[in-house]
C-alpha cells in the first residue's frame, strides 16, 4: 500500500483525543469538528467527561463515536465513584468508556482486588458500549505483568486493551503492544487492541498496524478491533493523504 492509503486506513481507526488540561467547549468543537473529516470520518472522539454531552452533540448523525475516560490517569478511584462516573457519561451519550486498570494493585500483587474492580466495571458498561481497560504497560513494565493485566481484562470482559493514559513517563510501545496482541490471539473471544500515548507520526502509527497485520493476520486491524488513540496524528495523517501543499506567492 502507498503511504496515503495506510494513513487513510489509520485515519478510520483513530480515537482523536483531548485530555488536556486546558481542554475547552470551544476545543471540544473544533475536535469534532475534526473528526468528521472529507477523507473519511474517525473512529472516536475521546474527550473528558465533562465534554461528553458536547463532543455526542458534536458527531450527532455520524458514524463517529464518543469515548470518555474513568479512573483516570491514576487508577485508584474507588469502584462505586467509577461506577457512577460511568453511568453519568452513558447518560450523557457517551458509548464508549476508556477505563484505567487499578494497575498500581496488580503491582502490589492484590490480583482478587482487581478482578473484583474489572468485573463491576464491565457490569455498568453494558454489552452495546464498548469497554477499553486502560493497562499502563509503561508503569507496568515487565512482560509477565503486562500480560497477567491483559488476561484480567480480557477475563473480564473487555472490549479493547489499551496500552496508556498518556500521562505516564512511559506511554505507548511497540514492544507492550505485541505482548498484548499475543494475549489476544490465544483469547478464546474477539478482542481489539488501542495503543495510546506518544503516536504523532504517520511511521510511528504504521509500526501497530504492522504488528497488528502480522500477529492477528492481515486485514484484522479495522475500527471494530484496532484503535489508536493520539491528539497530534491526526495533522500528520492529512498531510500525507493530501500531499505537499502548494506553494503561493505569499509562501
Amino acid at each position: 500500500m502507498s503511504d496515503p492509503e495506510i494513513a487513510r486506513r489509520i485515519l478510520r481507526c483513530v480515537d482523536l483525543t483531548d485530555l488536556s488540561e486546558n481542554c475547552s467547549e470551544h476545543g471540544t468543537a473544533a475536535l469534532c469538528a475534526k473528526a468528521l473529516t472529507p477523507h473519511g470520518p474517525v473512529a472516536a472522539v475521546c474527550v473528558w467527561p465533562q465534554m461528553v454531552s458536547l463532543a455526542s452533540a458534536g458527531v450527532q448523525g455520524s458514524s463517529v463515536r464518543v469515548a470518555t475516560v474513568v479512573n483516570f490517569p491514576g487508577g485508584e478511584d474507588d469502584l462505586d465513584r467509577v461506577c457512577d462516573d460511568i453511568e453519568e457519561a452513558l447518560g450523557d451519550g457517551a458509548t464508549e468508556i476508556d477505563c484505567v486498570l487499578p494497575y498500581k494493585g496488580l503491582l502490589r500483587g492484590d490480583t482478587a482486588a482487581v478482578r473484583e474492580f474489572l468485573g463491576g466495571v464491565r457490569d455498568v458498561v453494558d454489552g452495546s458500549r464498548t469497554l477499553k481497560i486502560i493497562l499502563e504497560t509503561g508503569a507496568l513494565g515487565e512482560r509477565p505483568r503486562i500480560e497477567a493485566a491483559s488476561r484480567l481484562a480480557i477475563e473480564a470482559g473487555a472490549d479493547f486493551l489499551k496500552t496508556s493514559t498518556g500521562k505516564s513517563p512511559v506511554a505507548a510501545t511497540p514492544e507492550a503492544a505485541e505482548v498484548m496482541l499475543e494475549v489476544i490471539r490465544a483469547s478464546e473471544r474477539p478482542v481489539g487492541l488501542k495503543p495510546s500515548g506518544g503516536i504523532r507520526t504517520l511511521a510511528q502509527a504504521s509500526a501497530y498496524l504492522d504488528l497488528a497485520d502480522r500477529i492477528m493476520s492481515p486485514g484484522w486491524a479495522t475500527p471494530s478491533t484496532f484503535r489508536i488513540g493520539a491528539s497530534d496524528l491526526y495533522d500528520a495523517l492529512i498531510e500525507v493523504i493530501e500531499g505537499p501543499r502548494a506553494k503561493t506567492a505569499e509562501d
